[in-house]
């Protein structure tokens, strides 16, 4: 079937559901220029102004021990492998006691698929961080490592999640969707649970009242309709959650990185995302989202000039200086921000910067960065 760009666009500015089909017809199709605009407008319903926010965190792995073996990944190891390890109590203290010197209130906790790692180990580990930094913020696991752990149970997601929530867990990443397309799990990630049970997991998330993320790995071996498949799948399960429930508050896609990787060994694996196609991803995220507030532009994985563009396309956040980060660094990606940097960045692009905790509710700047940001106003002016 034909479409028309001109009225696909005015469906998406009415907030309306796109089909997958139309979706990847905008996708192909529409200019880049008309995409950013919708993009834009639709950003500006959802979050008006000129505020972007951004956040201080560290991303930190219980294990790199994993049995999914997926494919794109090469921070895993076996288990045995000399390589192995489980993050100690004491180096969780060193970890968040720089996290706070540096301003941040929390830890993106996530790991590998450890055979020997069930729920005991994780109620018990979140109450000990709790217990020792009641005000830290556990943003902690995802999908696959709930249903990793409820398998090792023999329980439901439901229960895994209740006990972690009671344990101190406060919001759940939306990490390991890759593509929600099981042919391209089954080539990718098939260690890793299957597209429907990701959804799942967050289903159960949205009705236990647990504030979620999504997000999307593209640029791979996936096809432009399973991406728009997708968002189609993510826009249904936001659509469930319970009236008072956030949901997935907020949308992060980013480009495959495949340095050393068994997909780019394999060459299976096209990685060509280029800075417009990333723009018009954002794009059309707030398109074929419009029930979802908040867009992420993966300044880690494209680089400033790219993320600074997608803020007038429909991004609305700039994601976390990140002070630790393992995983996709280990695929090759190389950029880096500091707090200073990143609100730098926001200012070139036009908007004004807003440190954010997870929720994206404002926070005030940490008095170390204000007077960093005061001496850096002081140097301008002199």
């Amino acid at each position: 079937m034909d479409y028309n760009i001109s009225d696909l666009l005015e469906k998406a500015l009415k907030y309306e559901f796109l089909s997958a089909e139309e979706g990847l017809f905008l996708f192909e199709k529409a200019p880049t220029a008309e995409l950013m605009y919708v993009g834009n407008a639709m950003r500006q319903h959802h979050v008006p102004g000129d505020v972007v926010t951004w956040i201080i965190d560290r991303n930190s792995n219980t294990t790199n021990v994993c049995i999914a073996n997926c494919k794109f990944c090469n921070f895993y190891r076996r288990p045995g492998h000399d390589e192995s390890y489980v993050t100690t109590i004491e180096e969780y203290r060193h970890k968040i006691e720089e996290t706070f010197a540096f301003g941040g209130e929390q830890l993106l906790l996530q790991g590998g698929h450890h055979p020997d790692l069930g729920l005991d180990y994780y109620v018990t580990l979140f109450r000990q961080l709790k217990q020792m930094y009641p005000n830290l913020k556990l943003h902690a696991l995802g999908p696959p490592e709930i249903a990793h752990i409820t398998k090792l149970e023999k329980s439901t997601h439901t229960e895994v999640l209740s006990a972690l929530k009671e344990a101190g867990l406060d919001s759940l990443p939306g990490a390991g969707a890759e593509i929600l397309s099981d042919r391209v799990r089954r080539l990718i990630s098939k260690g890793k649970c299957g597209g429907q049970e990701w959804l799942d997991v967050m289903r159960a998330a949205h009705k236990l009242d647990i504030t979620t993320s999504a997000t999307m790995m593209f640029g791979h071996i996936e096809t432009n309709m399973e991406r728009m498949e997708h968002f189609v799948a993510l826009r249904q399960v936001q659509s469930e959650k319970p009236e008072k429930a956030k949901g997935f508050l907020a949308f992060i896609p980013w480009p495959f990185m495949d340095e050393d990787t068994i997909l780019k060994k394999l060459k299976r694996a096209r990685n060509h995302c280029t800075g417009d196609e990333y723009i018009r991803m954002i794009a059309m995220s707030r398109i074929m989202l419009p029930n979802v507030i908040n867009i992420q532009a993966s300044w880690l994985t494209v680089g400033k000039i790219v993320a600074q563009l997608c803020l007038h396309a429909g991004a609305n956040d700039f994601g976390s200086i990140m002070i630790e980060e393992n995983v996709v660094s280990a695929a090759g990606a190389s950029f880096r921000f500091t707090a200073d940097g990143i609100q730098k960045a926001i200012r070139e692009a036009g908007f004004k910067p807003q440190l954010r905790n997870q929720q994206y509710q404002y926070r005030d700047l940490p008095q170390n960065i204000r007077q960093q940001e005061l001496d850096r106003q002081k140097m301008t002016v002199d």
